[in-house]
Parts: C-alpha cells; sequence; structure tokens
C-alpha cells in the first residue's frame, strides 16, 4: 500500500513523463499491430511484411530507452533514508519502478490495440471512409494470441531493463574510479571552501577564487570507456549502409535483402554514435579548460566530464535519429520509400521519444547536481556564474555534435564509387 501510494502521490512533472511512455508504448504497439496488419493482407509477399516487422525494433527501442531514462528520474522510487525500516529497501523500490513502467507501457499497448480495432471497423464501422483497410486488413480475422504476443514485447521489455539498470548493488563493492574519485574530490573542494566560510573571512566568488577552489577536486583522469568500439561500429555502419545505397532508394525498403542491410547500417552506425558520444563529451569538456581557463571554463568543462556518459549518451541518440531522417529526406537524389501512414507515426514515436530523452537525461543529471549546487551558492558563487557555465556547456556540445551529426548524414547517403 505504501508503494501505491509513493507511486501515486508523485509531482505532476513525474506523472507527465509517466504518460510520454505511455504515449510512446501506444505508437510503437501499433506499428506492431500494422506490421501484422500487412502480413495479414499480403500472404504473397513474407519477405516485405518481415521487414516491417523487423524495422519496429527502432521505435521499439526508442520507447525502451525513454522508459529508462523516465524510471532513474523517477524521485518516488529512488532510495531513501528510512524506506528501509518499512520494507520498501533498494530491491522492493526497484520492483516498484518495474511495475510503474510495466503498467504505463500496458496501458499504451491498450490504447493501441483500441484504436488499431476502432480502424479495421472490429469495434464500428469503417472510419476515414475505409482508408486503414488498405494496410490494417480490414475484414479478415485477427489473429488474437499474434496480436497479443506483439503488445506484450515492449511491456515486458522496458519492465526488463528498468528492474536490470536499476537493481541492488552490494554496498561491500567499491564504486566505480571514476565515481569515486569525483566523489572523493567534490568532498575535498566542499571541505576546503567550507573552512574559511566558516570562519570570519568569507569565501570570495571572484574568478581567481574559484579558481584556486576548483583546481583542488581535478575532472576524473579516464575518460568513459567504449569510444575505440564506437568509431568501430559508427565506421562499420557506414560501410554497410554505402554497400545498401547501391539499390535505389525508392525500391530499397520493399526488397527484403536490401532492406535488411539498410537496417543493420543504421543499427550499426547509431551504435557506434551512442558508444563514442560519452567519450565526445569527456573531449569536449576537456578542450573548455584548455588555455589557461577562469573559475567558468573550469566549472563547464569538469561537470561535462563527470557527466559524461550520462550526458553523452542520449546525445548519441539524438545524433543517431537526426542523421538518419537528415540522410533519408534531404539527402538522397530520390525521395526514399515510406510504408504509407506508417511511416508517419514512427517518425513522431523515433522523433518524440529522443527528444523526451534527452530532456529527462537533463533532469536526471541536475537531480545528481543538486547537492553541489547549492553547497555552492551558500559557498557565495553568484547564480550567473551557474547559468553561464549550463550555456557554456550548451555551445560547447552544439558546437560537436550539430557538425558530426551532419557528416554523419551525408556519409549515409553517399552513394558508393562506381
Amino acid at each position: 500500500m505504501l508503494a501505491l501510494r509513493l507511486t501515486r502521490a508523485a509531482r505532476p512533472a513525474v506523472q507527465l513523463r509517466r504518460l510520454l511512455v505511455a504515449a510512446a508504448s501506444a505508437g510503437t504497439g501499433f506499428l506492431l499491430l500494422g506490421s501484422l496488419g500487412y502480413a495479414m493482407g499480403h500472404p504473397q509477399t513474407p519477405g516485405a511484411a518481415a521487414l516491417r516487422l523487423a524495422w519496429c525494433v527502432v521505435p521499439l527501442a526508442a520507447t525502451v530507452y525513454l522508459a529508462l531514462a523516465v524510471a532513474r528520474t523517477d524521485p518516488g522510487t529512488r532510495p531513501r533514508p528510512g524506506l528501509s525500516a518499512v520494507g520498501l529497501g533498494p530491491g522492493r523500490l526497484m520492483a516498484v519502478s518495474a511495475l510503474t513502467t510495466l503498467l504505463a507501457c500496458t496501458l499504451g499497448s491498450l490504447v493501441a490495440l483500441l484504436f488499431f480495432l476502432h480502424l479495421r471497423g472490429d469495434l464500428s464501422g469503417l472510419p476515414l471512409d475505409g482508408k486503414g483497410a488498405q494496410f490494417l486488413a480490414a475484414g479478415r480475422p485477427l489473429p488474437v494470441p499474434a496480436a497479443l504476443t506483439l503488445l506484450a514485447l515492449l511491456p515486458l521489455a522496458a519492465s526488463a531493463a528498468v528492474a536490470l539498470a536499476l537493481r541492488p548493488r552490494d554496498p561491500r563493492r567499491p564504486a566505480s574510479k571514476g565515481t569515486a574519485s569525483i566523489g572523493a574530490r567534490w568532498h575535498a573542494v566542499l571541505h576546503k571552501a567550507e573552512a574559511p566560510a566558516s570562519a570570519e573571512a568569507p569565501v570570495e566568488a571572484g574568478a581567481d577564487g574559484w579558481s584556486d577552489v576548483l583546481t583542488v577536486a581535478p575532472p576524473p583522469r579516464e575518460a568513459p570507456a567504449g569510444f575505440p568500439w564506437g568509431v568501430a561500429a559508427l565506421a562499420a555502419g557506414l560501410a554497410v549502409q554505402a554497400y545498401a545505397n547501391r539499390a535505389a532508394p525508392a525500391s530499397v525498403l520493399a526488397l527484403p535483402v536490401e532492406g535488411a542491410a539498410v537496417l543493420g547500417g543504421w543499427l550499426l552506425t547509431a551504435l557506434g554514435l551512442v558508444l563514442a558520444a560519452p567519450g565526445l563529451t569527456y573531449l569536449c569538456g576537456r578542450v573548455l579548460q584548455s588555455a589557461q581557463p577562469g573559475a567558468l571554463r573550469l566549472l563547464a568543462g569538469r561537470v561535462l566530464m563527470s557527466e559524461a556518459t550520462r550526458i553523452g549518451r542520449p546525445l548519441g541518440v539524438v545524433c543517431a535519429v537526426t542523421s538518419a531522417a537528415l540522410a533519408t529526406t534531404a539527402l538522397y537524389d530520390q525521395p526514399a520509400a515510406a510504408f504509407g501512414p506508417l511511416s508517419t507515426v514512427a517518425t513522431l514515436v523515433v522523433g518524440g521519444c529522443t527528444l523526451a530523452t534527452l530532456l529527462t537525461a537533463a533532469v536526471e543529471t541536475r537531480q545528481n547536481r543538486a547537492g553541489t549546487t547549492a553547497a555552492l551558492l551558500r559557498l557565495g558563487a553568484p547564480a550567473t556564474m551557474l547559468r553561464g557555465s549550463a550555456a557554456l556547456r550548451a555551445a560547447a556540445l552544439i558546437t560537436l555534435f550539430v557538425p558530426l551529426t551532419l557528416l554523419v548524414a551525408y556519409l549515409s547517403a553517399l552513394p558508393p564509387a562506381k
């Protein structure tokens, strides 16, 4: 009962994020059912039907990633002192978070099923003058076990991902080098800074004074792991896409072999960007601190370096989705084939999930830095300095990732030499 109250009594912002997960789940569930309807209406082309179902992996992965990001920022399921005494330890809170994700995704899947049945005319007459009958196999009996199996994929995958990511860690195991060093160094910064603050001479918020405070806690020495693997996966994905571009863009999605090559190349490219983005974010932080930086650049650079993994992975997803969208719409000589009306739904689901995940990751980063930000304000740091640091971090990331996105999009659409 207490766990239910913790989930229900969440703030409106948390409930809004859960509704976004349900909406994304509804869109993905409708795409899965749409691929089933296409297979029912075109039994003579099983390869094309299987390819359409395989392309649903992209919105499925985007929705699962969004659900995981929302679960990580849920304050109601975060371990707090005193909850273990009433039976809500880390394991129980993890189960509550996974159950909340399961319920949100299940709600979205049910909405998708009702909308799918409505468009097919199973609940009433055919709406929209029967335009949905062509790609939803209206008039044919719906295989209920197959439909329920497809709808169960997303809730099970999302709840399993949340349970795996939020599983309790052994407290006796030491933290990772990066996390432990960051925490210890910030602890040293604050304790050294609190000494003059507790005395009669206050800490000055000038550039020189804060430079001295920040240099006590150097950023993590080791960059996030995975950068070489990301570069390798990115190169392999671009090579596969170059091979797939030998087929005509207007027919590539209709052919199982070429369509599978496009999907495999895009997934490899996206994986490479996600793996390499934390290292690139870490590099941005290091560059900001080069050439005799002041307090503003020191703070911005070290926050980027310490939060490189948490910020970099969503940025890699945004870069992958944006580059794929540019490659398929602006850089092809001919328009790419569409799935019909379902292509708009897929674009909205993937794009919406990507943007929502990036914003949710920004919220998570702000929550994790709340203690440090409050301590800096107590020590006399001006609020304008913190806002300027955030703006400088955003400018540095935009400067790096926008050209990278354009380059990847160009290389993805570049036809091979004859």
